[in-house]
């Protein structure tokens, strides 16, 4: 389960980081509204990567307690920290047109920019998902306090839900065309933005057994719900007309609450379905999982020099063809460099691991 939201979640913000490229060079309404109306539509990935993280976490560490926490880190350090360290500093070294919100122009400015996630575009989200890493025991003592006691599980659900409504409202107030939005920018990177993700993800494990099977039965129920949502939160996001801009799509509004979710219950029925019958996929998906953050990390990397290679060779190639061969080259070449490194540095260490013994 929180391997598939994983990878649904990366292979949908890295169209959407094809579609933010390509927005700006769309040279009609009609190609702005067909990329935006895609852009809204998979607009649930950041949500199903917390929903799946979490899910996952929790899974994996059953009846852990802080006494744990030191080990947890030190793994989750080698796993998330380090590759955002390396991937940050490439950003800002070597490509600082990317920076979002001012460039750095001093060891301050580059120190600022490094720790809020504006080195690249779609760091502000892994800035925002580390800070789930670092507050996981909450996670792990809220799944023990809930755990076969269904009533608390719904009150958890309702507040968490209460709580991040309230929030998003605060936010379409104040900040989204609001007179704080370019003061409270940072507001979109901190965790309480997706808690009510974080939560789902915690107690759908913790209730999995009666979860599970009612999310399959409902399945066409959810889809009407689904497609409901996506009506509401894509008639929202044209209401603002022409030309399409994908800031008029935050994840940060009350609607979007409720198609996250909604599109995070199909996910997990599909995942369900596909576990039901034994789909062959089943090991590929949970491969592919290992590298999803490390791959995420880099895209943006790679779509930027696609994206300007593309433009030399083939600068007047359709749009649809020139959208499904920027996404399908950004996907393969940040796994395929994620699981690249990966055998480099396990290489390495074996290499190392070899002269030691050999000179002890």
């Amino acid at each position: 389960m929180g391997d598939f939201s994983k990878v649904m979640a990366v292979s949908t913000v890295m169209t959407q980081s094809v579609i933010s490229f390509m927005t700006g060079s769309a040279s009609g309404p009609g190609q702005q509204f067909f990329l935006g109306g895609i852009y809204e539509a998979i607009k649930f990935s950041a949500p199903a990567f917390i929903f799946g993280i979490l899910f996952s976490t929790v899974r994996t560490h059953p009846g852990a307690t802080l006494r744990g926490y030191p080990t947890f880190m030190r793994n989750r350090w080698h796993v998330l920290f380090v590759p955002s360290i390396l991937w940050t500093t490439i950003y800002l070294l070597l490509m600082p047109q990317l920076q979002q919100h001012h460039h750095y122009r001093n060891w301050q400015g580059f120190c600022w920019q490094f720790i809020n996630g504006n080195a690249a575009p779609h760091l502000w989200y892994n800035v925002m998902m580390l800070q789930f890493i670092i507050i996981m025991p909450v996670f792990w003592w809220l799944c023990r306090f809930v755990q076969h006691r269904p009533r608390r599980g719904i009150i958890v659900f309702a507040l968490a839900l209460l709580f991040e409504l309230c929030w998003h409202f605060t936010y379409k107030v104040q900040i989204f065309h609001g007179p704080e939005a370019t003061n409270w920018y940072l507001v979109d990177r901190i965790f309480p933005s997706f808690l009510i993700f974080g939560v789902s993800g915690t107690l759908f494990w913790a209730f999995y057994q009666k979860l599970a099977p009612w999310l399959m039965q409902h399945w066409l129920a959810q889809l009407a719900c689904w497609l409901v949502f996506l009506y509401i939160v894509t008639a929202n996001f044209f209401s603002y007309g022409f030309p399409v801009r994908l800031t008029n799509a935050p994840y940060y509004l009350p609607s979007m609450v409720f198609y996250n979710l909604s599109s995070i219950g199909l996910v997990a029925t599909v995942l369900l379905y596909l576990q039901k019958y034994g789909n062959q996929w089943l090991p590929a998906i949970h491969w592919i999982a290992t590298y999803a953050h490390r791959s995420f990390l880099g895209h943006v990397f790679w779509l930027y020099w696609c994206w300007h290679g593309l433009g030399l060779v083939a600068p007047h190639m359709p749009l649809v063809i020139k959208f499904p061969l920027l996404v399908a080259a950004t996907i393969i070449l940040s796994f395929a460099f994620a699981y690249g490194a990966h055998c480099g540095w396990s290489w390495i260490k074996r290499l190392l691991g070899a002269g030691r013994l050999k000179n002890g």
